[in-house]
């Protein structure tokens, strides 16, 4: 894939997310920037979502650790250390943060 087509990927991943964050009822606040998606949550933690264009990966940085995402062949966003997929691991990972609900599909 070549950096053109991956920035418009990631954009419209970020953009996805971001509707999905507007759509639920969580207390929370985010800034899209360039690329950089960061979530604050009413507790004052903060969780960074960003495209990593060199290795294009998606970078999720949150309380519990990082994590780095790479797109399969089936147009899957997967984590390279225990497999788990984008949209599953930041669905829990912003419920467990907010203390409220929250899904949300990659791809």
């Amino acid at each position: 894939m070549t950096e053109s087509e991956f920035l418009d990927l990631t954009d419209a991943l970020l953009y996805s997310l971001q509707a999905a964050l507007d759509d639920s009822a969580l207390d929370l606040d985010y800034e899209l920037n360039g690329g950089v998606l960061e979530i604050e949550f009413d507790s004052g933690e903060k969780m960074i979502i960003n495209r990593h264009a060199p290795n294009q990966e998606m970078w999720v940085a949150a309380k519990s650790g990082g994590f780095h995402f790479k797109l399969t062949p089936q147009g899957t966003w997967i984590n390279a250390r225990d497999g788990g997929e984008l949209g599953a691991t930041l669905s829990a990972l912003i419920a467990r943060s907010s203390g409220g609900a929250f899904s949300w599909q990659a791809g």
